[in-house]
């Protein structure tokens, strides 16, 4: 049995269906990065996996047991990062050390905030908030409270998308140093190719919507750690990606979904253009035919 699994998963939202049949294995300690189109339900499946929603049919499995709500063994890292303004960067990793690890003394929660601040090198930024830091610190600062949590599988929803080029390829490799240090089962979500082809051992993509699927399985065989410069240079990585990007968009191309909406068009018509305008000229609305009446008028001499 597969460390994660989801078997014919399927999540509707009303009469809405988004996800349909999903089958995904991910043993332990690896990496594995699901691509695909915004919108085609990439973040309905972290949430199936991560218990924050129910599938409407299937089950989902972490190391043999049902996932049905919410928990520490799963940590979440949001793309919009999801910190408490009022919290200091070590105030808001310690909320979450406290809520996981109750029993612990004050010594030992602090000397684990710590640890992990200076795992995502954020020691000079600790006593600063949220409103204090860019965008790319704020990611490192969820990054580390998610990873204090010490949970068993790391899901990763798109957490760099909202970032500039240069400090996304920057947490690209804080993520492949930190999966390198601790070994974690890791599942991305991402609408990039490329950084799942960088950072991931599989990258699997998903079908366009409505009830997208997952596609076939696409091994990536270069060694880690990566080099961001070389691997553009290298030909499995170009065919990777040129495999992967054909999928999705042959995919995008065969979901068509037919829609018969009622038109209820004014009751107007043009204006007759016969008519001469001496005799709409009073007017400030156009004479329509329907608006046109005859009358019979009597002149006395």
């Amino acid at each position: 049995m597969a460390y994660l699994e989801l078997k014919n998963v399927s999540k509707s939202f009303g009469n809405s269906p988004v996800l349909k049949d999903v089958n995904l294995s991910v043993e332990s300690g690896e990496f594995v990065a699901i691509v695909g189109f915004s919108g085609a339900g990439k973040t309905t499946l972290i949430s199936l996996i991560a218990g924050l929603l129910n599938p409407t049919s299937g089950l989902v499995t972490l190391n043999g047991a049902v996932i049905t709500a919410p928990g520490p063994d799963r940590g979440i890292v949001f793309q919009n990062y999801s910190l408490l303004p009022w919290l200091t960067v070590f105030e808001n990793i310690l909320l979450a050390v406290e809520a996981v690890f109750p029993s612990w003394s004050a010594e030992q929660q602090k000397a684990h905030v710590e640890k992990y601040i200076e795992m995502v090198n954020l020691t000079p930024a600790r006593n600063k908030k949220p409103s204090e830091l860019s965008g790319g610190m704020r990611q490192r600062v969820s990054v580390a409270r998610t990873l204090a949590m010490e949970p068993q599988i790391l899901l990763l929803d798109e957490p760099l998308s909202a970032l500039d080029a240069l400090t996304r390829a920057t947490l690209q490799d804080e993520i492949a140093r930190i999966r390198t240090q601790h070994q974690k089962t890791i599942v991305l979500i991402t609408n990039d190719p490329d950084e799942g082809i960088y950072l991931a051992d599989r990258i699997i993509p998903l079908t366009a919507g409505p009830s997208a699927t997952l596609g076939p399985s696409f091994e990536v065989k270069i060694p880690h750690p990566r080099d961001r410069k070389s691997i553009n240079h290298d030909e499995h990585f170009k065919q990777l990606r040129r495999e992967i990007v054909d999928f999705m968009l042959g995919s995008k191309s065969e979901r068509h979904t037919a829609i018969t909406k009622k038109l209820i068009l004014p009751d107007i018509e043009p204006e007759d253009l016969n008519i001469p305008r001496s005799m709409t000229a009073w007017r400030k609305t156009p004479i329509r035919k329907r608006e046109q009446k005859e009358e019979a008028v009597e002149v006395k001499p």
